[in-house]
């Protein structure tokens, strides 16, 4: 390698030498390197830095000076030549990248429960649909029958009811009516009982029949003053109109519907097949609301701390020839969950990216890559990533 004859050097110095500046210099305190050292701004500090980190900061200064050093020393002494180059500022960034599936902000499994064949099939995949719009249209013959059926039990049910609430209020009228005529007799017999015209036992018998009549007119059930059938008629209402609701919307189904507008993205199902036994026990339809993208990211629990709600995204794609489109996060879960086949204890946190223009030329189902810029610094020395030793910081110096 050539020697840059531009580069100023120092006075040669045998290796014995330096390996003594070296360690002087890395015992000095912090105050004092500072003074002697104008390199020590040269590695762009963050936040929250190990000890680790700071070290290999000061590891990566200190190999400048020595690399010029030995450099300089070796001069004609046949040792390999060692480049140099100046120290320049500009700006550094942090960006966390990470991949995520693209998906419409709405999706919908549209599925049926009945055990119905397929007659029609009114849509395919990429057609635009609206909330309610027909998917398909499933024969309706055994829910037809069915609904029917439950018809016929709700007006039983109900023809009961109001057969046992004529019955009760004929009922409760006759049991007043037997009450007044009942109290009427007693206060005749009490007077007869007084004057001695009548017997102990027969007086008693008129309290009796007094008694009796009151019961049977406490033992109505009413509501409002009017006398009401038994509630086991009502429940039988209840019960009836419950299945009838069921049996009617099981009749509805044989229409499906889509839940949503949207793009139908998938069809599952064909004319002749169940409605219930699609293909692979997949739904029926798939439809997703297209219009606005979103992307899901997995970001861990060790850089989730670093990304914030309303931070930009940076999003390319192969789908996006080269091109890029933009982002923002806009929501990121309160809690974390298990890595995706991963076998690590570590954590990550379900962050959503939304897609920042509907023509962004991204579709549903692909994977796009991610960048996040975490923290920024403007004006700072930089140091090239080839110059950058990683590993033990033993293995700088011996």
């Amino acid at each position: 390698m050539e020697e840059n004859k531009n580069t100023p050097c120092i006075s040669p110095k045998s290796g014995e030498e330096v390996e003594r500046e070296l360690e002087s210099y890395i015992n000095q305190p912090k105050e004092r390197k500072r003074r002697r050292f104008s390199l020590s701004g040269a590695v762009r500090k963050f936040k929250g830095q190990s000890p680790k980190r700071k070290r290999m900061e000061v590891v990566l200064a200190v190999s400048a000076v020595a690399l010029l050093a030995v450099r300089c020393a070796a001069g004609g002494n046949g040792l390999p030549q060692i480049a140099s180059m100046p120290l320049e500022k500009g700006d550094v960034v942090s960006v966390l990248s990470l991949t995520g599936p693209v998906s419409g902000t709405d999706s919908a499994d549209v599925v049926s429960n009945l055990h119905s064949e397929v007659l029609e099939i009114r849509v395919k995949e990429g057609d635009t649909v609206e909330k309610g719009q027909v998917l398909a249209v499933l024969d309706r013959t055994d829910a037809q029958k069915e609904a029917d059926i439950a018809q016929n039990a709700y007006d039983l049910a109900v023809s009961e009811y109001n057969e046992n609430f004529r019955d009760t209020k004929i009922g409760y009228e006759k049991a007043k009516q037997d009450y007044r005529t009942a109290s009427l007799n007693y206060d005749r017999n009490k007077t007869l009982f007084e004057s001695g015209a009548i017997s102990s036992s027969e007086f008693e018998a008129a309290g009796n029949a007094l008694a009796d009549a009151g019961r049977t007119v406490e033992g109505y059930r009413l509501e409002d003053g009017q006398p009401v059938p038994d509630e086991s008629y009502e429940l039988k209402v209840k019960a009836a109109q419950f299945e009838l609701d069921q049996k009617k919307r099981d009749l509805e189904d044989t229409e499906v519907k889509s839940p949503i507008s949207g793009t139908v993205v998938r069809v599952n199902s064909k004319v002749g097949q169940f409605a219930d036994k699609p293909e692979d026990e997949k739904p029926m339809f798939i439809v997703e609301n297209l219009s606005q993208l979103e992307m899901e990211l997995q970001i861990s629990e060790y850089s989730v701390g670093d990304v914030a709600v309303g931070l930009p995204v940076e999003i390319t794609a192969d789908i996006l020839d080269g091109k890029t489109v933009t982002g923002t996060i806009t929501s990121i879960s309160p809690t974390g969950e298990e890595k995706t086949g991963s076998s690590s204890t570590e954590r990550v946190v379900p962050t959503i990216v939304s897609i920042d223009k509907a023509d962004s030329g991204l579709i549903a189902g692909i994977t796009a890559r991610a960048s996040i810029v975490t923290e920024r610094a403007k004006n700072v020395f930089k140091v090239p990533s080839s110059a950058v030793r990683t590993g033990d910081d033993s293995a700088a110096f011996p």
